[in-house]
């Protein structure tokens, strides 16, 4: 995880939420993520490690509530994101045996990833997968691949995040140019995810870019079998002040703790109650009080 930094802030990658998402969707028996949204990144800490809760509510759509919270913290959890899932047709509806596409532009890719460095974007070698790429009108091919170091662990994913980052790489390049100055964007919406295929380690992708921000994404193993589909995701600029927040919030050297305190008993009230014994009784319960029959008694 420390291979995936924006704006030298290491992340949890969106695509590990969509793959904990999966995870709960086989689990309840359902075959779609209708909707996951991101609320706030993960920033991981520079020392230590993160708990994360995953919590499933319902049974027809259910509910999937992703939370972290520090290493040894006991204190409240931060809402990362929420996904709602479905079961519909797991049909993937596309086929990318045809490899290359035909009448697409072959990319440069030399400095790549040099671009993306200077936008915020910093990969180490594990999300480093983009092979090659093309474009056709609006759309992007790409073909992606896990390094060999991280294929030993694929089974442990529906999809490799890093894998499934990489895809997404050719839409960063692309969306470079009108992205605001100190700013990167990053997925916070998905919707139609779908997962056709596991322990999948290269990929064919195809991506068809929308209106401002927003994409939809297949993708395929190196024989054209479907693994993922996306019918949409969209970005939205981050700011690196709101990263560098979230990573002070999991990593500061000192925390706020309460002490409890010995409280000293308050004095109890001093009442004179003159001939009505009903108050007089009602306030022996609360107070210190004394009764007296009349005035010349009180005196």
């Amino acid at each position: 995880l420390a291979h995936h930094t924006v704006f030298d802030t290491p992340i949890l990658p969106g695509t590990a939420y969509l793959d904990l998402a999966l995870h709960a969707a086989d689990h309840t028996g359902h075959t779609t993520i209708d909707e996951l949204l991101l609320h706030t990144p993960l920033a991981l800490p520079e020392h230590g490690g993160v708990q994360v809760q995953i919590i499933v509510t319902g049974s027809d759509r259910p509910t999937v509530e992703i939370y972290s919270r520090p290493d040894g913290d006991t204190g409240d959890w931060t809402r990362h994101a929420t996904a709602v899932l479905i079961k519909d047709d797991p049909q993937a509806g596309f086929d990318l045996t045809t490899w290359p596409p035909a009448d697409a532009t072959r990319l440069p890719l030399d400095a790549a990833y040099d671009r993306l460095h200077e936008a915020g974007l910093r990969y180490g070698p594990a999300f480093r997968g983009l092979r090659a790429a093309w474009r056709r009108g609006d759309e992007l091919f790409a073909e992606v691949a896990l390094p060999p170091e991280e294929r030993g662990d694929v089974t442990d994913f529906g999809v490799h995040p890093a894998l499934l980052d990489a895809a997404l790489h050719g839409a960063a390049l692309h969306w470079l140019d009108g992205t605001p100055s100190g700013h990167s964007n990053l997925p916070f919406a998905w919707s139609g995810v779908r997962l056709h295929a596991v322990a999948a380690t290269d990929l064919r992708v195809r991506v068809r870019l929308g209106d401002a921000g927003s994409l939809s994404l297949q993708a395929a193993d190196p024989t054209g079998a479907p693994v993922v589909s996306i019918d949409q995701l969209r970005v939205r600029p981050v700011a690196a002040d709101q990263l560098h927040a979230g990573a002070a919030k999991h990593d500061g050297l000192y925390r706020v703790e309460w002490s409890p305190l010995d409280l000293v008993p308050a004095a109890r009230e001093a009442w004179a109650v003159l001939g009505d014994h009903t108050l007089y009784d009602e306030l022996r319960q609360t107070a210190t009080a004394t009764y007296y029959e009349d005035l010349t008694a009180l005196t």
